[in-house]
């Protein structure tokens, strides 16, 4: 197996985690005593731009320490619950795009029609639209049946 196929391989399998941190601590420590953030990176064979994302991290805040990764848990309008759930007991056919002008006028809050159905979506509340008339029996609804 080639050096480059095998560096490949390694790479995948640590991008499933994040880095520890005392690999994050040694890199800094690098950097601070003058190796260049390229240097660094080589002598622990990771990515330039981890690297130096690493050391302007703890310069500026003085974390080493991986954050927590994927989507936040929390959605902004939690705080609007009851709100959203007013506008709809009051408005069953509201849009998820009318939602999202009703929060931007009276509430304040910008959300995007994804983010109304996706704070919904994890509430169990969901919209079916419901036909405007039955179907018509006496004419084919297919174009097989034609």
């Amino acid at each position: 197996m080639s050096d480059s196929l095998l560096l490949v391989i390694c790479r995948e399998r640590m991008m499933t985690r994040s880095l520890s941190v005392d690999l994050r601590g040694r890199v800094i420590a690098e950097i601070e005593n003058g190796v260049s953030t390229r240097e660094a990176a080589r002598r622990f064979r990771i990515g330039i731009s981890t690297a130096g994302s690493w050391y302007r991290r703890y310069r500026a805040t003085g974390e080493m320490e991986a954050r927590k990764q994927g989507q936040p848990s929390r959605s902004k309008l939690d705080p609007h619950g009851d709100y959203i759930v007013g506008l709809i007991e009051a408005t069953p056919d509201i849009t998820l795009a009318e939602i999202g002008k009703r929060l931007v006028a009276e509430r304040g809050v910008r959300a995007a029609p994804s983010t109304v159905w996706l704070f919904l979506d994890r509430r169990g509340i969901t919209f079916k639209k419901r036909r405007r008339m039955p179907p018509n029996s006496s004419v084919p609804m297919s174009c097989a049946a034609a």
